[in-house]
């Protein structure tokens, strides 16, 4: 029995099933527990596109002790909001995720110390020649958090851009990435092969490790950050599926 008082609240259900397995599926692959088909809050069949996806939840539900926790299952969260939220209608998720781009993270810069100025200046700013570059869209920068208001046609490109996401599971990774970094165009750089995911999760997090030089990190903090981290991990291994 596990120490841990969390994986031993009674609100958790008890482990059901002896053997995980990933079965050939009508729309890609499926797991399955003990020879049935997992079923998602909505009671659809949980499969996905590719067999690498589909192992990593069967290694998720393989984990599992005494007792069924969901927060040591984020591949089967993910998959479970795309079948059951978005896979019919990705188009409002779409839209979400532009809509990141007309206030990105990387627009908004420090005025000071000019060492923390300089640092995103210089890590930053290729991100956004990458942008001009790959989505031809051009956008203006400020100082502090008052918003700027960016050109109309630099917020159509990331649209015309994002329509290359055509279903669900691309659609869904893509906003998992933008949310977790607080940047449409990390997450449009990273879907891209532009950046991996260490180099974007660097470059999301470049203020809090600045304050993290200069005062030291608060475990509590960090552990929440390890969680999102291994949350854009999730989100990267869907986006190849139909990144374009």
């Amino acid at each position: 029995m596990s120490n841990n008082p969390l994986l031993n609240r009674p609100d958790l259900p008890k482990r059901f099933y002896q053997h995980v397995s990933v079965e050939q599926a009508s729309v890609g692959f499926a797991v399955a527990l003990d020879g049935r088909p997992v079923k998602t809050p909505a009671r659809k069949r949980l499969a996905v596109p590719h067999r690498a996806v589909a192992e990593v939840i069967a290694a998720e539900w393989e984990r599992q002790g005494e007792r069924i926790d969901p927060a040591t299952m984020p591949m089967t969260r993910l998959v479970n909001t795309i079948v059951d939220g978005i896979l019919d209608d990705p188009g409002p998720v779409r839209a979400e995720i532009a809509r990141f781009a007309e206030t990105d993270m990387l627009f908004y810069r420090a005025d000071a110390p000019e060492r923390l100025v300089a640092r995103q200046r210089e890590r930053w700013d290729p991100i956004l020649a990458w942008a001009e570059t790959r989505l031809g869209a051009r956008f203006v920068l400020a100082g502090g958090v008052m918003h700027v208001a960016q050109p109309p046609e630099s917020l159509q490109a990331v649209r015309v851009h994002l329509d290359r996401f055509t279903d669900g599971f691309g659609v869904a990774a893509l906003h998992q990435a933008t949310t977790l970094t607080g940047s449409s165009l990390l997450a449009l750089a990273l879907a891209d092969g532009h950046l991996s995911a260490e180099e974007a999760w660097a470059l999301a997090n470049l203020e809090e490790d600045w304050n993290i030089e200069q005062w030291g990190a608060d475990g509590e903090a960090m552990a929440l950050r390890e969680q999102r981290w291994q949350a854009l991990q999730v989100a990267v291994q869907l986006l190849p599926l139909k990144a374009g």
